[in-house]
Order: structure tokens, then C-alpha cells, then sequence
């Protein structure tokens, strides 16, 4: 439904790294018109809004964003089936991870192609924020769950024809900078105004730095946003971190802390210890980390036998991996689910939202619509109960969950 009229929510806000106790946010025709402290209301020159009911404790979010995730629901964003990936995305977006990049996998060149143009057309209806390409330019020897068979090396070629198969919605590619002409396909993806995301990477610390800083050189060359490169799922699909090796763990966690680029984790308590993804948050700070969630086909659903692209998964206790080898296979919890689980390793709430709203709206260059609640930006809210379990989502202005 979508109340032309309205509506008013108050509870405690959470937004832009702030907590605001006894708060309200203000829906009007779509939009976002007051988000503040309650006694702000009296001068608003609000129409008179119905005031919705809502759990003690409450705390309202902006939307989440997620920048990787591959499906849910039973539906496999990298499949090439433009039903199913619909059905993903609802389900996300019913779950309160309102904006989303849909993630392919690496496959062989037709698949890759072909689900760039199922993608593509969600994208052009607004269900998905654009495409993430999670290869095929990656490390053999750090592949995971991508399929070894058809990763390659930086092809410009290949590229160019992702590009056009995504009609402009390609938004992110995951790429191993140690492999031959991987600087020449960073400033290709900064031209076509793709992120480049470094991961799946077998590289030094020096490789690594040298290339996420050539990245972040090129984007803050061509655009004002303040967009800047990413990396995939830190830790997972690259060699840990050794005092006398560090490896890009230690080169991705020093341009973090300096701003240069954000980090992507995995803070669902099975590709990465609570542990770890405190230590990250305190090092670098919430505003240098993106909170994704990898997810895939069986997210929402029960375990069993699942497809990841032309990989074939099986999940137990809620642990999706490769049939084959027993590699990680993307996960299946919700951003919210994260989220909490990023609170309940010791991090504040204002700074887990931080990382799951903000942030990788700056990433997207989509500051000024979504990733925030401030007057004029769109109607995309969650609203939590003392938990941090799902009251209510808005979409667009639209009343998704629950009814």
C-alpha cells in the first residue's frame, strides 16, 4: 500500500552514525519529510498525519543497502532466470535491505553475459540498484566457491561486453590485481564508472596497496561523490594475515583506517568470528566498512541442495558450502540479521547501521536519494524492536512488511 497522506513513525533514530532518542520520521508522497527530535514536529508545517503503531523500544533505520549478495528465496541472481531473481530481490527488500546490488558469480563467458542482461532488466525497473560482477578476473589459487574452470585474465574485451549486457547497470566487479593487466582493467572499470573491488586475491601487500591506490586515484580524479574502491569480503578469498607475510589483509586494513577505501565484511558469525569483525570496526572505523551479506538461493529457506550460479551447494545449520570441496559458498543471512550480529560482537548500533546504510550509499554515489533519513530523501525505512528484529519496512513510501 502506499498512503498518500502519510505517515508518521517515532521510536529512537538511527541514522548517519547518530542516535536520536525520542525521535520522529515523517512519510509524505514518498519522500522523507522530517526526520528529527519529536518536539521538531510543532514546526514542520506537516499535514496531520496518521501515527503508526509500533513495538516499545523501537528504533528507526534508513533502508539497508547491501553491495554483495547473489540471491535469496529460492532465487539465484547469477542464474539467468528473470522470475526468480525478481523473487530475490522482493524477499530481500521485504526483509529491510531496501536498495541492493545483485551479484553475479564467475561462469563461462555466455552465463556471465546472460545474466547481466536478466539483471539488467530489474535494474531499469528500479528492483535492483545495478549489477556486481564477482569475477571471472580471479585468483586460481584463491578462488572459494567461484568455479576454476572459467576464471581468466583481465580481458578489456570481456569487459566491454559485460558492460553493454548490464546496459550501464554494472556498478562493481571483484578483481585479483596480481594477475597480468589488472592495473590496465582498473582504469578500464573507472572509465565505464565501475567501483573496482580488489578480492579472491593471492597478491602481496605492496601489489595489493599499489592497486587499490591507483584505484582510488583514477575515481577521485573523474568524479565529486566521493565514491572510492572497495574490497571483497575481507579475510575471506585471500591468504590470512601473517607477521612476517602480511599479505592484502594488512594493506586493505591501513587504506581503510586512512579513508582510501572501504572494506566489505561478511558479520554473519560463519565467514568471519564476532571477534574479528569488532577488531576491523574499532581499527578502521564504521564509516570505512560496508556490512554485506553474500547471500544466496537458500537465504530465507530451510537447509538442503542449492545452486550458486554453476556451482552446486549444500547448506546445513545455515552454512551454505561448495558439494564439492567444502569451500564457502556465500551465506544466508539477511543485512539485518548482520547487522544485529555485528551489535551483539560489541559494536555500537549506530555505527553497525552506519556500515549497512551510509556508507555504501556513498560507494554507489547515491547519497542524495538513499542511506540516510533526512528531509527530502526517499521514503526507504525499517523499523526494528528492541532486538533488532524487523517491525516494519517502507520501500519507496510503500508499506512492504509487515502489512
Amino acid at each position: 500500500m502506499t498512503a498518500p497522506d502519510g505517515l508518521l513513525l517515532t521510536g529512537t533514530l538511527l541514522t548517519d552514525g547518530t542516535t536520536v532518542p525520542d525521535a520522529a520520521v515523517a512519510v509524505v508522497n514518498g519522500r522523507i519529510a522530517y526526520a528529527g527530535p519529536r518536539t521538531g514536529l510543532a514546526t514542520a508545517s506537516l499535514p496531520s498525519l496518521p501515527e503508526r503503531a509500533l513495538p516499545s523500544g523501537n528504533m528507526i533505520l534508513p533502508g539497508l543497502i547491501d553491495l554483495h549478495c547473489h540471491g535469496a528465496a529460492g532465487g539465484d541472481f547469477p542464474g539467468g532466470e528473470l522470475d526468480a531473481a525478481r523473487a530475490a530481490a522482493e524477499f530481500l527488500h521485504r526483509s529491510g535491505t531496501t536498495t541492493l546490488l545483485a551479484s553475479l558469480v564467475t561462469a563461462s563467458r555466455e552465463d556471465l553475459l546472460r545474466g547481466a542482461a536478466t539483471l539488467r532488466v530489474l535494474a531499469e525497473e528500479g528492483i535492483v540498484a545495478g549489477i556486481h560482477a564477482e569475477g571471472p578476473f580471479l585468483s586460481h589459487a584463491r578462488c572459494g566457491a567461484q568455479d576454476p574452470r572459467f576464471l581468466l585474465e583481465p580481458s578489456l574485451g570481456l569487459l566491454d561486453e559485460l558492460v553493454g549486457a548490464a546496459g550501464g547497470h554494472l556498478r562493481t566487479m571483484t578483481y585479483a590485481p596480481e594477475l597480468a593487466g589488472a592495473a590496465d582493467l582498473v582504469q578500464a572499470l573507472v572509465a565505464h564508472g565501475v567501483v573496482p573491488s580488489l578480492g579472491h586475491t593471492d597478491a602481496d601487500a605492496r601489489t595489493t596497496a599499489d592497486s587499490l591506490i591507483l584505484a582510488a586515484g583514477l575515481m577521485a580524479a573523474g568524479r565529486t561523490t566521493g565514491a572510492r574502491p572497495t574490497v571483497t569480503h575481507l579475510f575471506n578469498g585471500m591468504p590470512p594475515l601473517h607477521h612476517r607475510s602480511p599479505g592484502p589483509v594488512a594493506a586493505c586494513l591501513r587504506l581503510a583506517a586512512a579513508g582510501t577505501v572501504a572494506v566489505e565484511l561478511v558479520a554473519d558469525a560463519v565467514h568471519l568470528d564476532p571477534e574479528t569483525v569488532g577488531m576491523v570496526l574499532a581499527l578502521v572505523g564504521a564509516g570505512n566498512v560496508v556490512l554485506v551479506t553474500d547471500s544466496m538461493a537458500a537465504t530465507g529457506l530451510p537447509d538442503g541442495d542449492y545452486d550458486l550460479g554453476p556451482a552446486a551447494v549444500r547448506v546445513t545449520s545455515g552454512e551454505a558450502r561448495l558439494r564439492g570441496n567444502g569451500s564457502l559458498a556465500g551465506g544466508t543471512a539477511t543485512l539485518l540479521d548482520v547487522v544485529r550480529r555485528t551489535i551483539a560482537a560489541g559494536v555500537d548500533a549506530a555505527g553497525a547501521v552506519l556500515s549497512a546504510t551510509a556508507v555504501p550509499a556513498r560507494i554507489l554515489g547515491l547519497s542524495d536519494e538513499v542511506g540516510s533519513l533526512r528531509t527530502g530523501l526517499r521514503a526507504d525505512v525499517v523499523v526494528v524492536d528492541a532486538g533488532f528484529n524487523p517491525a516494519l519496512v517502507i520501500r519507496h513510501g510503500k508499506v512492504l512488511a509487515p502489512q
